[in-house]
Order: structure tokens, then sequence, then C-alpha cells
């Protein structure tokens, strides 16, 4: 992972990268004439990334846009950031030095954020050409003399908790199992020191979790529930804010198996897991003052003679008959169990996290997270305006009674589906039967998994969440 470190003077030999707009002034930057006419006819020509040589050392020169709105002119500087990777590979370069122009602290860490970010890779199974794999930059070094070394440690983390659920993500399923998940879980919690509880199929047998002991009948690995817990000594909630994230670390559909190409990507069905469990290593990790409890049930979804069908009808752990019409309609089913197992902590607020319907990715595409709930809207408004602080942007959708109707069932108490409108809203209305607090259902199956580079958005698992959760509860008040 890229390393983060913060300097108050500029550098003499190493690579320097400047923010600017195009009328900053460049005089106190330790730059040739030679340079600075170079600089200003890239300029004229409206280049947003200009490199000229200064001496015997490499500037790059990055031209802010000027008329964008305060939350998408930092995400440009994000992604102008990311796209400076390709320069610095190109250079062997192993070590940059980041400034902004007009010393602005805010885009000098989204700067510092993008190219981090940008700068991840997912190696581990290419250790034969690791080196030709992989890039070259290894530290970023910001250059402020106001920037204080608590806000570039907090990014340090931001940063590292991202790239951690991005590989849990893109490990292949055949080596992160839901026991090993929960071993994951245990580390993490062992390096940034938050209570971790895990129960064993029989604990969870015990409880009755029939929506997780549905979903794992057709596996022959058993399932796992995991308890995550950060409560600092001074906290600002009286209750704890409760994280559910969906732990799917392989979904075959079951008998209403997946076809085509759909099962090729089905890795990433535990991306809400991986949100929900970097986050808390990176709320413990900061010391943030708000008390905190992640569950994370977890299961394979496959097929043998035992697996769960549609017909079935499943008593779920609060007690609820629910009648599977669709068995590839489990993640609702898992995580119906582990927000009814939340409402012991009474919780003042509940936020889960589920790659969940591709109604979601069909309305929204990879581009926001679908959002629904019975949280009020202060809370709402508050989620929203972290949302754009990270750029995973909410679009919440409706939650009226009506959408109740659409999940009934005629033989058990409700269906785990609704009907052919809806389905994002069916499934959160499912997950609301389930939990009695004020709950925020985030649906990330569009951003969760990208089959493409969409600037410091990598290819494969992105760490959707974790970034919009440590914002979020960074700010967070009762």
């Amino acid at each position: 992972m890229t390393i983060l470190k913060r300097a108050t003077a500029l550098p003499k030999d190493n690579c320097l990268v400047i923010l600017a707009k195009k009328n900053s002034d460049l005089k106190n930057f330790g730059l040739t004439q030679t340079a600075i006419d170079a600089i200003k006819k890239g300029i004229a020509i409206d280049r947003k990334q200009i490199e000229v040589s200064n001496g015997n050392q490499t500037v790059f020169v990055l031209i802010k846009g000027e008329k964008e709105a305060p939350t998408k002119a930092i995400e440009s500087i994000r992604k102008a950031g990311c796209n400076l990777i390709a320069a610095c590979n190109e250079h062997k370069i192993k070590l940059i030095s980041i400034c902004d122009a007009d010393k602005k602290d805010e885009s000098l860490l989204a700067l510092a954020e993008g190219i981090a970010l940008g700068n991840y890779q997912f190696l581990h199974y290419k250790m034969k050409n690791k080196e030709k794999e992989t890039n070259s930059l290894k530290e970023i070094i910001l250059v402020s003399k106001t920037i204080k070394d608590t806000q570039v440690n907090r990014l340090q983390i931001i940063v590292d908790a991202t790239c951690t659920a991005r590989n849990f993500v893109n490990e292949p399923p055949n080596t992160l199992d839901a026991v090993k998940l929960s071993k994951e879980f245990q580390r993490l919690g062992k390096e940034a020191g938050f209570k971790v509880e895990v129960f064993d199929k029989k604990k969870i047998e015990n409880l009755k979790m029939g929506g997780l002991l549905a979903v794992n009948k057709g596996s022959d690995i058993p399932p796992t529930f995991t308890i995550m817990e950060y409560k600092p000594t001074r906290h600002r909630n009286k209750k704890p804010v409760v994280l559910v994230g969906k732990g799917v670390v392989y979904d075959t559909g079951g008998y209403n198996i997946k076809v085509g190409n759909g099962m090729e990507t089905m890795k990433c069905d535990m991306g809400g897991a991986a949100a929900v469990g970097a986050a808390m290593w990176a709320i413990a990790k900061a010391k943030l003052p708000v008390h905190v409890i992640a569950l994370v049930p977890a299961t394979d979804n496959r097929v043998n003679g035992s697996a769960y069908v549609a017909g079935d009808i499943i008593t779920m752990y609060s007690g609820l008959t629910v009648e599977v019409l669709n068995t590839d309609a489990e993640g609702r089913m898992i995580l119906a169990d582990a927000l009814a197992y939340g409402e012991q902590y009474s919780p003042e607020l509940v936020m889960e996290f589920s790659t969940l319907t591709g109604a979601a990715v069909a309305a929204v595409g990879q581009y926001g997270i679908v959002c629904m709930g019975t949280a009020d809207e202060k809370t709402k408004a508050k989620m929203k305006v972290s949302g754009n602080n990270v750029y995973e942007r909410l679009a919440e959708f409706p939650f009226w009674d009506e959408y109740d109707e659409l999940i009934k069932s005629d033989i058990g108490e409700i269906k785990n589906i609704g009907g052919p409108v809806g389905g994002s809203i069916t499934a959160g209305k499912f997950l609301a039967r389930f939990v009695n607090s004020p709950f925020m259902h985030f649906d990330i199956a569009g951003p969760a998994f990208l089959s493409s580079k969409e600037a410091y958005r990598t290819k494969g698992g992105t760490g959707v969440g974790v970034r919009f959760l440590f914002d979020f509860l960074s700010n967070y008040k009762a």
C-alpha cells in the first residue's frame, strides 16, 4: 500500500507535483524560467497535466477546474491525481512530493487520496511477475506548513481500509470462505483494537438463525456470524450504531441458478461485509469517539441435494416465517437474521450494506448507492452530505407502505421476493420487517465491483462504503 508522509519544505531532488489554477503563482517552487515558460505554454493550450524538466528534477503541474461545485471540484482533483500514476510508472518514479500552489489543504489531501487509491493493485497471485506488474510509486509526501500529521495519518487509515476491503472482495472464493472471512475480521480486531466474537454453526443453530442456515444448506463449508464492537471510553452516542454487512462469499444463485456469465463476479457478493469490517478497522485505528457494533452473517450459496429450494418455508431468528420463492434472493435471508439479532443492542441507528439487487444496478449503474429506510430526515441529510464528500453518492428510493403489499405471502408471513416492479425497494422492505430501530439500507450492487477501472476506483473490488461510513461516523452526533 502507498505510504503517505508530510513535510514542510520543498524537496530538492524528488519528483515534484504542483496542483494549481491557470493563474496560480509558480515562482516559489524553485522552477527555472524555462520550466515556467513550458508550463505557461501547456496552460495556453488547455492541458490539464503538464510535465516539464526542472534541471534534473521532473515536475508535473495539474490544473484545477475553476467552475465546479465544491464536492465536484474535490472529486476532479482525486481523478487528476489518479491520472498522474501512468506518468509516474513510465518514469519508474518511486517517491513524489505534492503541493498546492494556492495552499488549499483540502485540495492537497484529495490529490493524495486519488493518487494512493488509484495506485492500488491486487497482485497476490502474480508472484512470478510481481516486479513487472507492480506500480513503481511507493511513497507520497504532502508538502504543507498547515496540514497536520493527524490529517495525514487519518488519510492513510482511510486509504488502507479501502484497500483492505478491495482485497477481501478480490480474493478468489476458494481462498476466502465464510470461516476464513471471520478469521480476517479477528485479525483486523487485533490490529486496530476492537472486540471480535465469531459464532460457529452449532451456535448459529442454537440461536435458530433460520435464514442463514437455509442459505448454507447447499454448502460443505459451515456458516459464521461475526460480531465486532468498538466502544471507546468516551463516545458521543448513548446507544450504539449497528452496522450490518452481507457476507455471501460466493453466490451461484442456488437452485435458481445464475445463467451465462452471471457467476463470474459473484465472489464480490460479500462487498457489504468487506465494507463494514474494513470500516470498523478504520474507526478503531482513528479512535473515533463513537460506539459501533458490526454484524456479518457469512456463507456461500451453492447447490447440492440438501440445498434450500423455492417453495420452502423458513422460520427466521425473529420468529417470522418466510416463503422462499427465489433462492437467488439469498442475501436478504441472511441479513434478516443479523438485523433481528442486532435489536438486542437497542441501537439508535442501523446501517446495512449489501450487494443486494440487480434492480439497483439497473436504476443507477455504478455511479451511486441506492438507499432507503426509516431513519429521520435529519440523519438522511447528513448521510447524503457524507456521500457527496467522498463521492459515494446516495440515491434515496421511496419507502412507501404500498410496497409492503408486494412481499405478502399466501402461506407464510412474507415472501423473499416481490413482483416485477420495485425490486430494490421490496428487498429493502423485506429487511425492514426484521428491525424496529431507525434503519437505513444501502444497496451497493452497482459500485462494489467494476469490470474496468474508473479513475481511482480500480477494476474489481472498489471498497465502496468504507470512505462513506468513515466520513459519516467521523461527524456523527446522536
